[in-house]
C-alpha cells in the first residue's frame, strides 16, 4: 500500500482556484421585506376563504349590509350630523318665520288681483251680452239670483258659516237689498247704453255724492280741502262727457242714478245697521243676505219693463246665439259676486280710505281694458277728462285719510 503525501505547497494553491465556483453554486442568503399591511390583509382573506366553505361566505355576503347598517358611526361622523340637523332646523325656523311675515301681505295682493280680474271679466261679459241682449233688468234679476244660489250653496256645503237671520233683521235687509238692486239695475242700464269706460268715468262721481249725502243726513260737513279734491272730479267727469263719442243721456242719467244709490246705501246703513243682531254679520254674509232680497225685488221690476222681450226670437235678434247668451250671462253673474266678495274681503283687511284708492285704480284697470278689448274709439282730451277724475278720487281718499288720522 503507497500512500502519497502532497504538499501543502501544491494544494493551496488548487483550493484557492476552485473557492471562486463553490461561491457561486452556492444559495443566496433569503433577504427578509416588510409585508404591507394591505397584503397581509388580503393573505388573510385569502386564507379565511380557502378555509370557509362557498355557503358560509355567500351567507355573510347577504348580511354585510344589515351589519353596517347596525353599527353605529365614529365620534366625528355623530358630530357633523348633528351640526347637518342643526343647520337644517335653523333654515326652515327662518323660512318659516320669514313666510309668516309675509303671509299677509301675499294674500292681500291676491285679493286685490282677484278683485281686479273678475270686475274686469264682469264688464267684459255684461257689455258683450247688453250689446246683443238689450234687457238690463232681466239681466240684473238672473245675475242676482244665479249669486243668491251661489251664496246658498256656500253655506249648505259649509264654506261659509250660515248667518242667524231673526225677524228684528228683515226690514233693514230688505231697505238696503231694494237700494242695492237698483244699484245695480242702473249700472247694468248704462252699460247696456254707452261704453264701458264712460260708464266708469262717470262712477268716478262717488265721492262727490258721498260727501253731498253724508252732509245731509249724517252731519258730516267736510273740510275745504275735501271740497277742494273734488273740484278735479267733477272737472275730470264734464271733460270726458263733452268728448264721449257714444254718449247717451240714458246712459250718462243712469250712471249718475247708480252713484246716488250705491252712496245712499252706505249712507243708510249707519241707521240700519244698529241692533246686535245687525252687527254680527260679516262683510261676506251680509253681501249674501241683500244678495238674496235684492234677488226678490228685481223680479217684479224686471217683469214689469222687460217681460214682453221674455222670449227666443228676442233674445237671439241682436245676433248672439242662444247658448253663447246664456254664457254670458252665468259668467256675468259669477264673475260679478266673485268680485264683490272680494271687494268685502279687502275691505274686511284694510281701511276705508285704502278701499277706496284700490276702487280707483280698479276703475282705471277696467277703463283701460275695456277700451283694449272692444277697441272704442277715444280722444286725447277725453283720456285727459278721465285721468283728472281718477286723480282727484285718489287725492280725495288721501285727504278723507289725512282728516281721519
Amino acid at each position: 500500500m503507497h500512500v502519497t503525501i502532497v504538499s501543502h505547497r501544491v494544494v493551496a494553491p488548487l483550493r484557492a482556484a476552485r473557492a471562486p465556483r463553490d461561491a457561486a453554486k452556492a444559495p443566496r442568503p433569503a433577504v427578509t421585506t416588510r409585508a404591507r399591511p394591505t397584503t397581509l390583509r388580503r393573505a388573510r382573506v385569502s386564507r379565511a376563504r380557502a378555509s370557509t366553505p362557498r355557503a358560509t361566505r355567500e351567507d355573510a355576503r347577504d348580511d354585510a349590509p344589515r351589519a353596517r347598517a347596525r353599527t353605529p358611526r365614529a365620534v366625528g361622523g355623530s358630530m357633523d350630523d348633528a351640526a347637518v340637523v342643526d343647520a337644517r332646523a335653523g333654515w326652515r325656523a327662518t323660512l318659516e318665520t320669514t313666510a309668516a311675515k309675509w303671509r299677509p301681505t301675499v294674500e292681500l295682493g291676491a285679493l286685490f288681483a282677484g278683485w281686479y280680474y273678475f270686475s274686469i271679466a264682469f264688464n267684459v261679459y255684461q257689455k258683450a251680452l247688453l250689446k246683443a241682449v238689450p234687457m238690463p233688468l232681466t239681466a240684473t234679476f238672473l245675475e242676482l239670483a244665479i249669486g243668491s244660489a251661489l251664496v246658498a250653496a256656500s253655506w249648505g256645503l259649509g264654506a261659509k258659516a250660515r248667518p242667524d237671520v231673526k225677524t228684528s233683521m228683515l226690514k233693514p235687509i230688505a231697505t238696503l237689498g231694494m237700494v242695492h238692486m237698483l244699484g245695480n239695475a242702473l249700472t247694468n242700464v248704462s252699460l247696456g247704453k254707452v261704453a264701458v269706460s264712460f260708464t266708469h268715468t262717470v262712477k268716478a262721481l262717488e265721492p262727490v255724492f258721498s260727501v253731498g249725502l253724508s252732509a245731509i243726513f249724517l252731519g258730516n260737513i267736510p273740510s275745504l280741502a275735501m271740497c277742494a279734491s273734488l273740484v278735479p272730479i267733477i272737472a275730470g267727469v264734464m271733460i270726458a262727457s263733452a268728448t264721449e263719442v257714444s254718449f247717451n243721456m240714458a246712459g250718462f242719467l243712469s250712471a249718475m242714478g247708480s252713484n246716488l244709490t250705491f252712496q245712499s246705501r252706505n249712507v243708510l246703513s249707519k241707521f240700519v245697521m244698529t241692533g246686535d243682531d245687525m252687527k254680527k254679520l260679516d262683510y261676506v254674509n251680509l253681501l249674501g243676505v241683500l244678495t238674496i232680497a235684492s234677488t226678490v225685488f228685481a223680479l217684479p221690476l224686471a217683469l214689469a219693463f222687460e217681460s214682453s222681450k221674455m222670449n227666443v226670437a228676442s233674445i237671439v235678434a241682436g245676433g248672439m246665439p242662444l247658448a253663447v247668451a246664456g254664457k254670458n250671462l252665468f259668467m256675468a253673474a259669477l264673475c260679478f259676486q266673485l268680485y264683490q266678495q272680494l271687494s268685502f274681503m279687502v275691505l274686511s283687511r284694510v281701511n276705508p280710505v285704502t278701499h277706496s284708492v284700490g276702487n280707483s285704480l280698479k276703475r282705471v284697470a277696467v277703463i283701460a281694458a275695456s277700451v283694449i278689448i272692444f277697441r272704442n274709439p277715444v280722444s286725447t282730451t277725453n283720456i285727459i277728462g278721465t285721468a283728472l277724475a281718477i286723480f282727484g278720487v285718489i287725492l280725495y281718499g288721501r285727504v278723507k285719510k289725512q282728516k281721519s288720522a
